[in-house]
């Protein structure tokens, strides 16, 4: 929970005021992660600096896009709930690495206010796809990348 809790922190200090609020992500959400073999450290020098949540497809908020459609049509894997330590490079590029060693295909959503994600994803050679709304109807920018 301290890396959620510093991740959230760095998504305010850039301007990433929605997205992360003091109830999400939840302890029990990270545990559920965690119980179901769905969440993964980077760690530096032994220690962690960083934790994603990475989850076999298909994540029922994906199944209606709005403004746009995924890239195909296949089997895929979610990214959800990076979070970093401050002050750490290369996270994204480290995390994308071993996800894409993983499965070749690969989907993740972020708020509109989110630029240093939005960014990442760029840079890392993810489409924009279009729009999908959460179980709650918040609405998020939803991309896809796909190596196979």
């Amino acid at each position: 929970m301290h890396l959620i809790d510093s991740g959230r922190k760095i998504m305010v200090a850039s301007g990433n005021m929605h997205q992360w609020d003091d109830n999400h992500p939840s302890k029990i959400q990270i545990e559920n992660d965690i119980a179901n073999g769905d969440s993964y450290l980077l760690l530096e020098n032994g220690k962690p600096i960083a934790t994603w949540a990475f989850i076999r497809g298909p994540e029922p908020t994906y199944a209606i896009i709005y403004n746009g459609k995924w890239l195909n049509p296949r089997a895929y894997h979610v990214i959800h709930r990076v979070a970093s330590l401050p002050g750490c490079h290369g996270v994204m590029r480290d995390l994308l690495e071993w996800c894409f060693s993983m499965d070749g295909n690969i989907r993740i959503d972020t708020h509109r206010d989110n630029a240093v994600m939005r960014h990442c994803l760029a840079k890392y050679g993810f489409t924009y796809c279009g729009i999908i709304h959460l179980q709650n109807g918040d609405e998020r920018l939803a991309y896809q990348k796909t190596s196979k």
